[in-house]
């Protein structure tokens, strides 16, 4: 009858489901909970990579995921091409020390993916370095570069968003131009921040060196032919 029938398509939408479901688990080779920041498993359960991607990690796709997205992509753009110039090895450390010093602080707050904090970090210090730049938030507003960090943690207070990330990443970028840019310049002040030196071996070319003769071969032009030899 019909309750037979309804049974076994009710039978056949669960096998379905679960099927669907199974295929769904396979899929997930990663999962978020396998990559937020959790200092119970990283450091009693080992889980080390999460210190790592937990910054890897910006939420479902959608408008926030873009917003992001397009940040990371600009200013990390800018600064390399602009303040950090030639300098590569002073640029990934301020990545390492911006990254640290968010897990430091991440261990008092209730933060799980710290990516948008260091993406703010980025805006942050470029803001800060670029302090005449006149910056259009969609048409709405213009001001001045240095705003642009806390426009935007405004912008995530409107979509309700916690303004804890946003206020994470302004207090590390703050603390590292300070120490880079500010601190050295004042009376009595002085370089806390010095990149090591294995960071300039590997991502920094070497100088030359102005007392280097090159050989005849080496030289534009080859051989100077026309000149006497001695022997």
């Amino acid at each position: 009858g019909i309750e037979a029938g309804l049974a076994r398509e009710l039978s056949v939408l669960n096998e379905n489901w679960r099927s669907l479901a199974q295929r769904k688990r396979q899929l997930e080779l990663i999962t978020p909970f396998q990559l937020y920041f959790n200092p119970e498993l990283i450091f009693k359960h080992f889980q080390v990579w999460r210190l790592i991607t937990n910054y890897l990690f910006f939420g479902p796709v959608g408008f926030n995921f873009l917003f992001n997205m397009i940040f990371l992509y600009r200013y990390c753009r800018m600064l390399e091409e602009g303040s950090f110039r030639g300098r590569t090895a002073d640029f990934v450390f301020m990545f390492l020390f911006g990254g640290l010093l968010m897990t430091l602080f991440g261990l008092f707050v209730n933060l799980v993916f710290l990516g948008q904090a260091f993406t703010i970090m980025l805006v942050y210090v470029w803001s800060r370095r670029n302090p005449y730049v006149r910056m259009n938030f969609f048409g709405l507003l213009i001001f001045q570069a240095p705003f642009l960090p806390w426009v935007l943690m405004g912008f995530s207070l409107l979509l309700g968003n916690s303004i804890i990330v946003d206020l994470l990443g302004i207090a590390v970028g703050h603390i590292y131009f300070f120490l880079e840019d500010v601190f050295p310049n004042q009376p009595g002040g002085g370089r806390l921040l010095r990149t090591p030196s294995v960071l300039k071996a590997i991502f920094d070319t070497p100088e030359d060196d102005p007392n280097y003769n090159p050989l005849p071969e080496e030289r534009p032009g080859g051989f100077a032919w026309g000149e006497a030899l001695w022997f």
